[in-house]
């Protein structure tokens, strides 16, 4: 659902989140961190400069920093600066007004209403309580924003009293 360019946006503002604290980061110093094109990150910089999600300072020492509290930047407002405005219109252009649409339409409307409710909702401060899972993940699936040395934001790996991870314990449960 979220583009390629939009999770760079999100690993990105973590990185200037958690590691900027309110100083400036150089483009290159943040492509490194990240390990991608620098070239692409500055593509996505630039559009989170002009959504005002960061701030850009010009000159030798410039960089980049957040232009707002983390608290203010929505995924939502990440997400659309970076892939536009969701829109439900999945039929012929309808106007604001309730006219009957087909089901798909309907449907189509209600996955849009929920996902910019529920990107609405989260912060870029919520994620960085949580920049990476708080348990290993095992298996073949691996977390996105296990990258560039974020896990050291991230609260310590849970153990069960009984020991083991809380995930291995509680998958031990389901089985039984």
């Amino acid at each position: 659902m979220l583009t390629k360019t939009s999770e760079l946006a999100l690993k990105a503002l973590l990185v200037v989140g958690l590691e900027g604290q309110g100083k400036l980061m150089g483009p290159k110093e943040l492509a490194e961190k990240m390990e991608c094109s620098l070239s692409y990150l500055a593509k996505i910089l630039g559009t989170l400069v002009k959504a005002r999600i960061l701030q850009s300072v010009r000159g030798s020492n410039g960089g980049i920093l957040l232009a707002r509290t983390p608290e203010e930047i929505t995924l939502l407002d990440v997400v659309e600066a970076c892939q536009g405005v969701l829109t439900a219109n999945y039929c012929q252009t309808v106007s604001d007004k309730k006219l009957p649409v087909c089901g798909f339409h309907e449907a189509m409307a209600e996955v849009y209403e929920s996902t910019a409710r529920t990107l609405q909702g989260w912060t870029l401060a919520r994620l960085m309580k949580r920049p990476t899972a708080q348990f290993p993940v095992e298996g073949p699936i691996r977390c996105k924003m296990a990258f560039c040395g974020c896990e050291k934001h991230s609260p310590a790996v849970s153990r069960h009293p009984k020991g083991g991870s809380r995930a291995k314990v509680a998958e031990k449960q389901l089985q039984a």
